[in-house]
């Protein structure tokens, strides 16, 4: 049977619109471009430091970021440069001595593995952060801080909580209101 030229002009427009529709990933994938984009601006922003339970960091108003650099743990149990338990509070505090032994041994054994590059890094010192339980006592700071910089570090740098300061609580408050 021969069709009229109105059916066969149905017949191929019902096979074109027949056809499924394809899903176009140009636009999805520009928006997770856009969106990799943003997150990497805006991540460079926070420093978050290895955290430890034992350690309850005090509080500050401080607004400088800290660098990433050699970080002392200091518990009420122990002491840990990088993860690593160099020596015991316990020991520490029966002993009259004006350093820290193992951790001078661990501050010394890093110090060997990365030689200064120039004579001015030489004379500055090498960076080390301390991150203490806000409730250990001044003399076992001051026994670790001594330490440190008798073996080259000598630019510490103390881990604290950031609060925010009155100025900014205000700024928010009158943000929202």
């Amino acid at each position: 049977m021969k069709q009229s030229i109105h059916a066969k002009r149905m017949a191929r427009t019902n096979k074109r619109h027949k056809a499924t529709s394809k899903l176009n990933l140009v636009s999805l994938m520009d928006i997770f471009t856009i969106l990799v984009f943003f997150l990497l601006v805006n991540s460079s922003d926070v420093e978050v430091l290895q955290s430890n339970k034992d350690i309850q960091l005090p509080e500050s108003f401080a607004e400088q970021q800290p660098k990433t650099n050699l970080i002392v743990s200091v518990s009420h149990e122990s002491i840990l440069v990088g993860g690593r338990k160099v020596a015991d509070i316990a020991l520490i505090n029966n002993s009259n001595d004006a350093e820290i032994k193992g951790l001078k041994e661990e501050l010394e054994y890093l110090a060997a593995r990365k030689p200064y590059r120039t004579d001015e890094e030489a004379q500055k010192g090498r960076d080390v952060t301390i991150m203490g339980d806000k409730g250990i006592p001044y003399d076992l700071l001051k026994k670790v801080m001594t330490t440190c910089a008798k073996s080259e570090y000598r630019n510490i740098s103390l881990a604290v909580s950031q609060v925010p300061t009155d100025a900014s609580v205000d700024s928010l408050q009158a943000e929202e209101g």
